[in-house]
């Protein structure tokens, strides 16, 4: 399927919930395409095709939604998965990073052996918002001695300018579809 028509076809399917959590905010849920076979599937399918070119060797992905696409991206690579967790979730030794959000903060970690020095990590979440979340995991990995090779989401919301900075960064974006906040 070519990207305009797989952004259409992921589009029509994706719930959008306003007003929530807070009044003003259109809510994209992908919950929608975790229930419908066939999407999981070119969704999975698209980022694996996208991430052969990047010589992947590691999948991490960020709680919780990540999880979802990440762990099945991992399989279909046969590549080692990473979980990028809330602050005190993870059992054995952690290394953590703080990160801003609209009213406050928030941290998150990964175990300290969640990949070896040179690794080349692909990062995946289900949207890029402002990248705040996505930008502390890239310190992790970096505090590893990983590169972040490459970072993956279904939706991108460019104009709250995450996956513009990112790009900035020097970071390949790779985004199944995109929403504006009118839509």
């Amino acid at each position: 399927m070519n990207p305009a028509d797989l952004s259409s076809y992921l589009k029509a399917r994706i719930r959008t919930v306003r007003d929530w959590p807070k009044v003003g905010v259109n809510f994209r849920d992908v919950t929608t395409l975790f229930h419908d076979p066939e999407a999981f599937r070119v969704m999975v399918e698209s980022f694996s095709l996208d991430c052969t070119r990047h010589k992947i060797d590691v999948v991490a992905a960020i709680d919780a939604r990540g999880f979802i696409i990440g762990g099945a991206l991992a399989y279909q690579m046969h590549k080692p998965f990473v979980l990028v967790r809330k602050k005190g979730k993870l059992p054995y030794q952690t290394i953590s990073e703080d990160y801003a959000l609209e009213y406050g903060s928030a941290s998150i970690e990964i175990h300290a052996d969640a990949c070896h020095s040179g690794a080349r990590v692909l990062l995946v979440d289900d949207l890029i918002a402002t990248g705040g979340t996505l930008f502390a995991a890239i310190r992790l990995f970096q505090a590893l001695h990983a590169e972040v090779a490459a970072v993956a989401a279904i939706i991108d919301l460019p104009e709250l300018g995450g996956s513009q900075k990112l790009r900035a960064s020097g970071l390949t974006v790779h985004s199944l579809c995109e929403f504006s906040e009118n839509e």
